[in-house]
C-alpha cells in the first residue's frame, strides 16, 4: 500500500507540473485595441468629468466600468505635438513638432505684438519615429487610421507609410475644410483619402461606419485602430434636430450672452493676433457646440454596440482621450473650461488637462486614478496589453497597465510640458512642469514663473512663488534642466515688436 500510495503521489505531482506548463504554454489572447482621439474636447465637456450641460450618456458609460484618470493630460496645448505624442510616445520636444502643423509663425505669421521671433516645428513626423501602429505590427496586429491625422504635409507621412495598412480620412490638414466646394462636416468633403459620400452626409457618422465596417473585415489576426475623430473642432457643424435639442434646453435654463463671455479681461488687450477676436467662455450653453459633442458620444456609443453586439468588446483595449484643452478664448470660444482656467493654446490647467479614459480587456467597473498621466504613457501601455515584446526605441512615457489592472501606487514623477510658440487663442509661448499636487509654469514671452497647487487651487488662482520660494526653485531647476537637455532651440528678438510689456 505504501509503495501505490507512492506512485500515486508520483503520478500526481507529474501531473499537476504537465497541467501548469500547458498553462503557462497557453497564451491570453491578444486584445484588440481601439484608440479614440477627439479634437478641442475640454476637459469638463463630459460629464463625467463635470459637464452639467453637454450630455454624453455613452461615454459616462464607458467610464462606468473603465479607468478614469482625473489628473491626466496632452502633451502640449495644440494638436499636432500632442498627436505626435500619442503616436511615438515622446515628448513633443523630442519629435520636433512643437506646434500645430504649420504653425501659427506661418499662418498668419508673425505680428507686432510678439516680442520674440519662435522657432520653427517640425512640418511632418518623421518615417524613422516608430509609432505604436509599427511596433504592433511587430506584435501580429492589423492596423488602421480614421480621422484626423495632421501630422504630414504629404502623402510620403501619412497613415499609410506609418504603420498603418489602412487609411480612411487621414491627411495633411487638421480639421474638416469648408472651400472649394467642400462643406466641411457634411459631405462633399473635399479629403483625398475619404471618397464623399451622398450629399448631407455628416462626418462624424460616416467615420463610424467605416470603422464598423473595417471591424467586421477583420477576423484573422488582432486588429490595432485609431479613430481620430475631427469633433469637436472649428467650423461648428452639426445636425438641425440635435441642435434644436440643445437650443431647447439653453432656453429654458435661461442662458443669455452676457452670462456667457467674458471680454474685458487684460491679456486681450495687448495678447499676440487679433485681439478683437478674443473672448473667454465662462459658461457652457452653445447649441451647435453641443450637438457636436452629442454626435461624438453617439457615435463612441455606436461602436461600442458594436462590439458587444459581435462579442469582442470584453478582449479589447479602449482608450479615449482629447488632444488638447478645449477653445476658450478665441476663434468662438466654443466651450468653457471653469473650474479650470484658460483652454487651448494656454499652459494653464484648461489648455493641457483633458478626459483619459482607458477601458482594459475584461474590466468591469470604474477605478478613478488621481495619480498624474500624460498622453506619452499611451505607447508603452498599450504594449503592455498586447504581450509586447517588439524591439522598439526609448519612449519617454511609462506603462500604465500595473496602475489599472493591480491598482498599484506610482512613484512621484515629473511631467513635462515646453510650448515655444504664441498661440491663436492669445497664450504666450510657455515650458511648466508638474510634480505632484505642484505646476510650475515658466512665461518665455516675459522670462516669469507661476506656481501652483493643484490640490488646493485646480483654478490656478494663486500663484505661490513669493510664499514657497524652495519648492519654485527646486521645479525651476528641473523644468530648465529638462529643457536643456532636450530642447537646444531659442527665442529670437522680434525687431518689429511695438513695445508692448503689459501681459
Amino acid at each position: 500500500m505504501k509503495i501505490i500510495y507512492q506512485l500515486f503521489c508520483a503520478l500526481l505531482l507529474v501531473l499537476t507540473i504537465a497541467v501548469n506548463a500547458q498553462k503557462k504554454a497557453i497564451k491570453k489572447p491578444q486584445p484588440n485595441v481601439i484608440f479614440i482621439i477627439a479634437d478641442d474636447l475640454g476637459y469638463t465637456d463630459i460629464a463625467a468629468y463635470g459637464s452639467s450641460f453637454y450630455e454624453t450618456p455613452n461615454i459616462d458609460k464607458l467610464a462606468s466600468n473603465a479607468t478614469r484618470f482625473t489628473n491626466g493630460y496632452a502633451n502640449c496645448p495644440v494638436c499636432s505635438p500632442s498627436r505626435a505624442s500619442f503616436q511615438t510616445g515622446k515628448y513633443p520636444v523630442n519629435t520636433g513638432i512643437t506646434d500645430w502643423i504649420k504653425g501659427r509663425k506661418v499662418e498668419p505669421g508673425i505680428t507686432p505684438n510678439d516680442r520674440w521671433i519662435v522657432p520653427d516645428t517640425e512640418y511632418d513626423m518623421k518615417l524613422s519615429e516608430t509609432t505604436i501602429a509599427e511596433a504592433l505590427k511587430q506584435q501580429g496586429y492589423n492596423t488602421a487610421f480614421l480621422g484626423k491625422w495632421h501630422l504630414g504635409e504629404t502623402e510620403a507621412f501619412w497613415p499609410e507609410n506609418q504603420g498603418y495598412d489602412i487609411n480612411i480620412g487621414g491627411w495633411s490638414a487638421g480639421g474638416p475644410q469648408n472651400s472649394k466646394g467642400s462643406n466641411g462636416y457634411f459631405s462633399p468633403y473635399g479629403n483625398p483619402k475619404l471618397k464623399d459620400g451622398p450629399a448631407g452626409e455628416y462626418l462624424p457618422e460616416r467615420l463610424t461606419n467605416e470603422a464598423i465596417a473595417v471591424l467586421k473585415s477583420n477576423s484573422d489576426k488582432p486588429i490595432f485602430m485609431c479613430l481620430s475623430y475631427y469633433l469637436v473642432h472649428t467650423k461648428l457643424q452639426a445636425k438641425e434636430e440635435d441642435i434644436a435639442i440643445y437650443k431647447e434646453k439653453r432656453a429654458k435654463l435661461g442662458i443669455t450672452e452676457n452670462q456667457e463671455f467674458s471680454a474685458s479681461q487684460p491679456w486681450m488687450k495687448t495678447a499676440s493676433g487679433n485681439s478683437k477676436n478674443y473672448k473667454e467662455r465662462i459658461k457652457q450653453g452653445n447649441p451647435t457646440y453641443s450637438a457636436m459633442i452629442k454626435a461624438l458620444d453617439d457615435n463612441v456609443g455606436r461602436l461600442i454596440t458594436h462590439l458587444k453586439e459581435t462579442g469582442t468588446y470584453d478582449n479589447t483595449l479602449i482608450i479615449f482621450v482629447s488632444d488638447n484643452g478645449g477653445l476658450s478664448t478665441a476663434e468662438g470660444s466654443s466651450t468653457s473650461n471653469l473650474p479650470l482656467a484658460k483652454g487651448k493654446g494656454w499652459m494653464y490647467e484648461g489648455g493641457i488637462r483633458v478626459p483619459f479614459i482607458i477601458k482594459s480587456p475584461h474590466s468591469k467597473k470604474a477605478n478613478i486614478v488621481d495619480m498624474p498621466v500624460s498622453g506619452v504613457d499611451f505607447f508603452s501601455t498599450i504594449l503592455g496589453y498586447a504581450n509586447n515584446s517588439a524591439n522598439v526605441s526609448t519612449t519617454d512615457g511609462m506603462n500604465l497597465k500595473p496602475f489599472i489592472d493591480q491598482r498599484k501606487t506610482a512613484k512621484e514623477r515629473p511631467l513635462f510640458w515646453h510650448y515655444p510658440h504664441y498661440s491663436n487663442q492669445g497664450g504666450n509661448p510657455s515650458s511648466a512642469i508638474r510634480l505632484g499636487d505642484f505646476k510650475l509654469i515658466h512665461d518665455l514671452e516675459l522670462d516669469t514663473y507661476e506656481l501652483y497647487n493643484l490640490k488646493s487651487d485646480i483654478g490656478e488662482t494663486k500663484n505661490l512663488t513669493a510664499t514657497l520660494p524652495e519648492k519654485t526653485v527646486a521645479l525651476k531647476r528641473m523644468l530648465n534642466d529638462w529643457v536643456s537637455k532636450n530642447y537646444n532651440k531659442k527665442l529670437e528678438p522680434n525687431s518689429s515688436w511695438n513695445g508692448s510689456d503689459l501681459k
